[in-house]
């Protein structure tokens, strides 16, 4: 059995951004033109009228700002509202490829490791493009890894979920080291028509390198000192886009083929249930919640973050405590804890305790306890 640590975490940050003011001119010039449209059927009552969204109600609602786009200009188009991302041909990288390779080769350079290194590959995140061949095994070929790649999905949880299940292939010796990647086009399932939803989103991709701790050598490493998940089966967020869609038609572009969710149903229940986890996982390795320096949580809901570390601590957290990178990528599903972590660590003291934990559809907890090295 081997000793496993992270070594390098990596970023792919798309090049555009959409400030919330730019996104509420947008939807709110959709709204006036829908209800122009549908006057009479209003007046009559067999439709209900939109209602326009704000700045002001988009951050007091989230925490969030802006967010990073693979496209601008189709969201914000107000005859399309959604990404306009053209089909690549089988001979060229896809764009998960693409965003993954970019957040690998940090991972890479700050893990002080090459493509000869890496004996595996794993895909985590929430929004796979296609359902073969493996995203993670396109990677692995664009990179020259050789050994093995695989996908998997747990929506916001998947980076937590694939860092155990590196972990475990590297403690068991299975492998040398395994590169997990989270490349999320989240932009490409939200529908950017209803007002409750169509500014959580943003995109990116994330990296980590995940190695046995006698071959690392560099300067970022963190130990694992355990993992915990957690699942409970939810329909308060959801999404029933799919290949047997094309089965039945009467469904075809309903709203449930992108983001669902029930925004109050899911802070009430999921944010006691990450608390009482991180709370039970700490004890569970005789360390106490006052020993952690840093949480890295998962960035959907300023509020939620805020009431999990309250819970946990019994009072407010500071913004080094809990650092939040939402306010500037908004809610990038499985990438978001490890924004928080790749741009969170580099000032922790050698022996700090940490964790990383991401909540979100399934219902899908994980929580990974960090210690610098």
């Amino acid at each position: 059995m081997h000793n496993v640590v992270i070594s390098g975490t990596g970023l792919y940050t798309p090049a555009n951004s959409i400030s919330n003011e730019e996104l509420v001119q947008s939807f709110n010039t959709y709204v006036a033109q829908f209800n122009a449209d549908n006057a009479d059927a209003i007046a009559r009552g067999e439709i209900e009228a939109l209602t326009e969204s704000s700045a002001a109600f988009i951050e007091k609602a989230s925490g969030i700002k802006s967010r990073f786009v693979m496209d601008k200009e189709g969201i914000l188009d107000p005859q399309r509202m959604a990404p306009r991302l053209p089909e690549r041909s089988n001979d060229e990288w896809s764009v998960l490829c693409q965003m993954a390779i970019g957040a690998a080769e940090q991972a890479l350079q700050r893990a002080g490791k090459t493509a000869a290194d890496i004996d595996g590959v794993i895909v985590a995140c929430s929004n796979l493009q296609r359902a073969y061949p493996a995203i993670a095994i396109e990677v692995q070929e664009a990179l020259g890894i050789q050994g093995f790649g695989f996908d998997m999905n747990v929506a916001c949880s998947s980076a937590t979920f694939g860092i155990q299940t590196a972990a475990n292939s590297v403690q068991l010796g299975q492998a040398r080291a395994i590169l997990m990647v989270n490349p999320e086009v989240c932009t490409g399932h939200l529908n950017f028509r209803d007002r409750d939803s169509h500014f959580i989103f943003g995109d990116a991709a994330t990296a980590v390198i995940i190695e046995r701790a006698d071959l690392a050598t560099s300067k970022h490493q963190f130990d694992i000192v355990s993992t915990k998940l957690l699942t409970k089966f939810s329909n308060n967020i959801r999404n029933n886009f799919g290949f047997l869609n094309r089965a039945a038609e009467e469904g075809i572009g309903a709203k449930d083929k992108l983001f669902v969710q029930e925004g109050r149903k899911v802070f009430k229940e999921v944010c006691p249930m990450v608390a009482e986890l991180i709370a039970a996982h700490l004890e569970e390795n005789q360390l106490n919640v006052s020993d952690v320096k840093r949480f890295w949580l998962h960035q959907a809901n300023l509020s939620m973050n805020h009431l999990i570390v309250k819970k946990l601590l019994g009072r407010d957290a500071t913004e080094q405590e809990a650092p939040v990178i939402l306010d500037t990528y908004a809610n990038t599903s499985s990438a978001g804890s490890v924004i928080a972590f790749h741009k969170n660590q580099d000032d922790l003291a050698a022996g700090s305790l940490a964790v990383l934990s991401s909540f979100g559809a399934g219902y899908s907890i994980g929580c990974v306890l960090l210690r610098k090295r």
